[in-house]
């Protein structure tokens, strides 16, 4: 095992005070394996986790990979937490083909796999607790078609081509303006790996090959503000529309001044609450559905202090 995976062993791991007095007193232990440990996104699961953990009374441990993508990482983390038998295990998998073995050795093992987040096309987890990526990425195109008039083109930047979640919301927008919105051309889909700086770069060579492009959709947060840098940088801000998705602090403020017109944005928090809550069913004997929508919301300059939607908002 490499220094690195090693440290993210150590460092990744938390287990939450509740779930010590479960644990010690013989009761469930669930297995939480997220795709990273100090993203906003894994943080407000983690928040999501630990609150249904006092509510159910069991104990759950929360580990991730110190920085995405790390699916090496990951997989030795999942392995290490198989190796504690735990009664439940969830998995928002990085790799998901490298931990189909792992999932496997848990399903022999009879512990219950229960994905969330990014889903896993294995029929191992017995359901996934995630936002529906095609219904939300729709949503965006809705917005970002009201932006640009309807007409004109539009480009769209995925963070990943096989992640099911990144499919999803790439398929989606495409699919929801095909549908709609007949007089926009979609240029790309293009793919940055969830890098700030590939998105940037990239954007700045489809508006130098297009300068037409109207507007953009990135499909993750950090493929968002590299397509808000690259237009700023270009000194097209205001003239290119931009659509988000997620809601961590760098991409509120940027929505707060007007870079970014808007975002769809998951409910982490839910996610992780909805992903116990369902392991705690199915150790019960209860059944579950497949699939375990968590919502999705809009945000802009006009609700972004909402109530409902600042609890939504992480750092």
């Amino acid at each position: 095992m490499s220094r690195l995976v090693r440290r993210s062993l150590l460092a990744a791991s938390l287990l939450f005070a509740a779930g010590t007095v479960a644990s010690a007193a013989g009761l469930l232990s669930i297995a939480m394996i997220a795709r990273g440990s100090k993203d906003p996104f894994s943080r407000a699961v983690r928040e999501g986790a630990l609150r249904a953990s006092q509510d159910y009374g069991v104990a759950v441990t929360f580990e991730g990979p110190e920085s995405e993508p790390r699916g090496d990482a990951q997989i030795a983390l999942l392995g290490a937490a198989l190796e504690q038998k735990p009664s439940a295990l969830c998995i928002d998998a990085l790799d998901t083909n490298g931990v189909i073995p792992l999932l496997q050795k848990a399903q022999k093992a009879r512990i219950p796999v229960i994905a969330f987040g990014s889903g896993i096309e294995s029929p191992i987890p017995v359901t996934t607790a995630a936002t529906d990526n095609a219904a939300a990425a729709a949503l965006a195109a809705y917005k970002l078609a009201a932006l640009v008039g309807g007409s004109g083109k539009v480009g769209v930047l995925v963070d990943d081509q096989t992640r099911p979640a990144s499919v999803d919301r790439g398929d989606g927008f495409i699919t929801e303006l095909s549908k709609r919105y007949p007089g926009i051309q979609v240029v790309g889909p293009g793919y940055t790996g969830g890098d700030q700086g590939k998105s940037s770069e990239l954007t700045k060579s489809m508006l130098q090959a297009d300068p037409d492009i109207r507007g953009f959709f990135g499909a993750d947060e950090n493929t968002a503000l590299g397509i808000a840098k690259a237009v700023q940088e270009l000194g097209m801000a205001g003239a290119v529309a931009i659509v988000g998705f997620d809601s961590g602090t760098a991409q509120a403020e940027a929505v707060r001044s007007g870079l970014i017109a808007g975002a769809v944005m998951q409910d982490p928090i839910r996610v992780g609450y909805k992903a116990v809550e369902a392991a705690v069913s199915v150790l019960r004997g209860m059944k579950v559905p497949r699939k375990i929508d968590t919502g999705f919301h809009w945000y802009d300059r006009e609700n972004i202090d909402d109530p409902a939607i600042a609890a939504l908002l992480h750092p």
